[in-house]
């Protein structure tokens, strides 16, 4: 259960860093305040899942598992390079890849979910908020699609 509970926290935390990073890419970009609100509400309850991985991690005295370095290079240029072809849509083009990013992190979560199945329950309710907030963004930006 221990083991478990710690690896299914560090992909939680992984996801989580991941999830802000991309917000963080896109934000400055972003032309619509409505939109850019979905995503700030988002980052913001990242953030604070991000601190209950980081008090239970110091629990068991783990570091956080950073996200794997090439994944996180990949996604960022991948937005970046959709935002600079996106002349007049950014918002649509934003739109589609925060969506695409949304779907990766709750099938990630519940991939490390199945896989962690012995993890505590307070640390499966992390996993589960965190699929929440990427399934409540992805349905706010339908509209921006």
């Amino acid at each position: 259960m221990r083991e478990d509970t710690i690896n299914l926290l560090k992909e939680c935390n992984s996801g989580i860093t991941m999830g802000m990073s991309s917000i963080n890419n896109v934000l400055p970009y972003v032309k619509n305040p409505n939109m850019k609100n979905a995503l700030i509400a988002c980052k913001e309850k990242h953030a604070k899942l991000g601190e209950k991985t980081h008090r239970a991690l110091a629990m068991y005295e783990e570091s956080r598992n950073p996200p794997h370095m090439m994944a996180k290079m990949m996604a960022d240029m991948k937005v970046k390079a959709q935002l600079m072809m996106a002349m007049d849509s950014k918002d649509k083009q934003i739109a589609g890849v925060m969506t695409d990013g949304c779907n990766m992190g709750i099938k990630s979560i519940y991939k490390y979910l199945n896989k962690y199945d012995g993890a505590n329950n307070d640390t499966k309710d992390i996993a589960n908020n965190i699929i929440s907030a990427e399934q409540q963004l992805r349905q706010e930006l339908r509209q921006y699609l």
